[in-house]
Parts: structure tokens; sequence; C-alpha cells
């Protein structure tokens, strides 16, 4: 049985507890950040504590643990969950309980849960994915927070029409990010990312270092209507690291098969991936 951190004890996870009234649970009010593990290691963890920090400022929540003390918590989480070939990691940071149902009193609490990662499907990587876009935008798109309406309601979409993420367009038209992903299309030799309007992804930053060297690298607005004209599309996420997308709407991408240049980044991340597991970079 995995065992969790819940507010300064550890816990099993079937004894993993909190208040009804805590205004996560009343008003999907808190934050959270997820990463995984190389080899046992978590993957940019600091930095992923630091965006949990800045997530909590956006939206006015309180955190009573120093970047440091969080991630020793986790740490410590991921040892004592010894079963784990390698794991997911969920750091939550909830409202707390509040005398008027509304009202953020700093008395949150520090959640970490750490389970074993998930397979994704192969063929996510091999033969590549659909996704769809739709129109409409998260609240604070910077904050990571746990109101999360938005992204189930999105993803719903997705699988009914056999898509396994869907991308935001804002009222300009502008495709921005998925549910739970950043996104990316080449042009040339050009990578194309946004930068505006969207969580700053810790896969994305890395990602984006990596390919120096490989390909120029253009941050800018993507308008939904660019989409015929990409000729590969991959994703990135924690968990997913990075998917090809062979498949938009209706709209096939280049010629239907995850390209070669997608393929380069998967290798870098790839490559990199293995030598953080082993402590070298």
């Amino acid at each position: 049985m995995d065992i969790y951190y819940i507010d300064g004890e550890f816990v099993a996870e079937d004894k993993a507890v909190i208040s009804a009234k805590d205004l996560a649970v009343l008003r999907g009010f808190g934050v959270f950040d997820f990463l995984i593990t190389y080899n046992k290691r978590p993957f940019y963890l600091k930095e992923h504590v630091q965006r949990l920090e800045n997530s909590a400022e956006k939206i006015g929540l309180t955190l009573n643990h120093t970047n440091e003390a969080i991630c020793g918590i986790v740490e410590e989480t991921v040892r004592r969950n010894t079963h784990h070939d390698e794991s997911n990691i969920r750091i939550v940071y909830t409202g707390g309980v509040s005398s008027d149902g509304v009202t953020p009193e700093g008395n949150g609490k520090l959640m970490v849960m750490v389970t074993p990662k998930l397979k994704l499907p192969d063929w996510w990587y091999t033969e590549g994915a659909k996704i769809i876009t739709l129109d409409t935008e998260r609240f604070i798109p910077g904050a990571k927070s746990t109101n999360y309406l938005t992204a189930v309601w999105a993803l719903q979409q997705a699988h009914r029409q056999e898509a396994i993420e869907s991308i935001y367009v804002d009222r300009n038209n502008r495709m921005l990010e998925g549910t739970t992903t950043n996104f990316y299309f080449f042009k040339d030799n050009n990578l194309i990312t946004t930068q505006s309007d969207i969580l700053p992804g810790i896969t994305r930053s890395v990602v984006l270092e990596l390919v120096k060297g490989h390909f120029d690298v253009e941050l800018r607005d993507i308008d939904k209507d660019e989409i015929g004209s990409m000729k590969e599309v991959f994703i990135s996420a924690s968990n997913k690291e990075i998917v090809p997308i062979i498949r938009i709407n209706d709209t096939a991408v280049g010629d239907g098969k995850p390209g070669a240049n997608t393929r380069k980044v998967m290798q870098l991340f790839k490559d990199y991936t293995r030598l953080y597991g082993q402590g070298k970079v």
C-alpha cells in the first residue's frame, strides 16, 4: 500500500483524509504540482515546488512551508514507497478550513501523494495520437490550481472524439495549451510554441533547452488557422513526456506519421532523462 504525507504525518493511502470543510473540497481552492521520478530521482523537484509557490501567489493562497521543507517532505515520501519502480508525485496545498466557507484563513494543508508511475500506451509514441481543439480559456492560466472543471470537461470532449488531449483556443483564435500539456509544431527547421497565457511547463523548459543547437526556436502566438500548414506536431507533459501528434480535429498532420524532427526531440529527452536518473545532469 502506498504511503502519503498528509499535514505532518505519513499515513497509508486509505488513511489519508482532510476536512470536508476544506476550501479545496468546497470551492476548488488550492494548488498542486505533479512530477515523476527517473531511477527514483524526482525530476526537477525544486522547479516544480517553485511553480507551486508561484501558483499559490497568483491565487492568493498562503503557503506555510518553505521550498526546502516541501522538497524534503517529497523526497522522504518517495523513500517510504520503495515498492515502486518509478513514481508519480502529486504535491497539493489546500485552501484550508474557512469559517465562512469562502475566505482563506492561511491554514491550508500540505499533501504529498506518491503512486506508481502509470505506463501509457506504446502506440502513442510509435504511431502518434490525435488531439482536438476547444474554444475555451483557463482562469488565471499561470496558476496550477485544483479547480480542474475546465480540464475535466475538455478531456471528456477529447475522448468522445477518440483523442488523447484538448488544446484550448482563446477568443483571439490563439492555440494556447492542453489540459495538462504544452503544444509545439515544426515549420521547416523552426520549433514553434506559444509563450503567452499558459502554465509554464517544467518539461517544456527542459525541451526548449535540449533543442538548442538542433533547431531554431520561435516563441509566438499560434493561430488556429495554421493547423493545415503544420508538418509536425507534438505535446509534452511530465507524465506523458513527448507525444507525437498525427491528427488535429479532422486534419492530418504532415504525412500522418511521427516526423523525423519530433523523433529527434523524443530521443534528446530520453537521453537526458536517463542521465538525470543516473545523477549525471
